[in-house]
């Protein structure tokens, strides 16, 4: 849910939906509640962010010899931040289950509920390499930065920093990445601005970071750490007086950089009654908890959650 829908007070009352259609909607997995209508349609609720949709009812096919072979599709639809661990898994099943199609699309996540498939994804603030004037922020001043109505200067943030206007490149509003920046750094009292450069593609975000030395964005690590040289990342303090921390997988998972946060699909529960889905949901669980994930550019999953996580697919399924 976008910012206008969804207000960061509502918090309670929306993973009080999340338990309450958990074993009737939507397995409380991780985005987008997708569904059939029977003529290969999709229906999307925009209020989630990954989506994962039945296959066909002769999607569960046997072979000659009566060995069950995995067969079908599977789609998956939302978050761009989740699309490179989605994609990667997607591959990773089918090089396993030749006879199953997996496609992910990556089309903004439009928000999401506050349930974790991953602990985390560390969000990065970057800035011009030529920006030596700045070396680390708190959450205070990014909010004054990046709500309505703030910071219009660098200098109107601190005394010393240049006084040249603020250049601000991020993820548009259908991004789960704008709506926590939103409600945990800009703040509940405040909107985000719209006087910022919104994309759902990174590398514009980079790019436009490049082309400023007085420009500001910030966006999933994972992208940072492949551009690591382009652009450069500011250490964060969540508090005044707290020492700042550097963007890292290891500063995630130990929750010293306060900027990690949770990434989610939510499979539609008529999809998972399906075989192929099932056993490709289960495969991804399982494989959060690897090096696949951190390979990416993540942080893996808890083995508690892990198991968690599972636990609750295989009540969904009737497992």
């Amino acid at each position: 849910m976008t910012r206008d829908s969804m207000r960061p007070g509502d918090s309670v009352s929306r993973r009080k939906f999340i338990v309450a259609t958990g074993a009737t909607g939507t397995a409380t997995l991780a985005g987008c509640i997708g569904s059939s209508d029977g003529s290969g349609e999709e229906t999307t609720e925009e209020s989630m962010s990954d989506e994962t949709d039945e296959s066909d009812d002769e999607s569960d096919q046997t072979s000659e010899g009566g060995d069950e072979t995995l067969s079908g599709q599977v789609v998956i639809t939302g978050s761009s931040t989740v699309f490179p661990v989605s994609d990667a898994m997607a591959e990773r099943f089918m090089e396993n289950n030749p006879e199953v199609n997996v496609t992910v699309d990556s089309t903004g996540s439009g928000g999401g509920f506050e349930n974790h498939f991953c602990p985390g994804d560390a969000l990065t603030v970057a800035v011009n390499n030529n920006a030596d004037w700045v070396d680390s922020m708190t959450f205070d001043e990014l909010s004054q930065i990046w709500r309505k109505d703030g910071a219009e200067t660098w200098s109107d943030v601190r005394d010393d920093w240049p006084d040249e206007p603020l250049e601000l490149f991020g993820p548009a509003s259908t991004s789960g990445t704008y709506d926590w920046f939103n409600e945990n750094v800009v703040g509940e009292e405040y909107d985000h601005t719209a006087q910022h450069e919104p994309t759902e593609e990174d590398n514009l975000i980079v790019q436009g970071i490049q082309d400023s030395e007085y420009a500001m964005g910030y966006f999933g690590y994972a992208y940072y750490n492949e551009n690591s040289d382009s652009v450069k990342a500011v250490k964060i303090a969540a508090e005044e007086g707290d020492e700042p921390t550097e963007p890292s997988l290891a500063n995630a998972k130990d929750g010293s950089y306060p900027m990690a946060r949770p990434l989610f699909i939510y499979p539609s529960e008529e999809a998972i009654q399906r075989k192929p889905v099932y056993e490709f949901l289960s495969f991804y669980l399982e494989k959060a908890e690897t090096d696949l994930v951190q390979e990416i550019g993540y942080v893996p999953s808890s083995v508690e959650m892990r198991d968690e996580n599972l636990s609750k697919l295989d009540e969904i399924a009737g497992k």
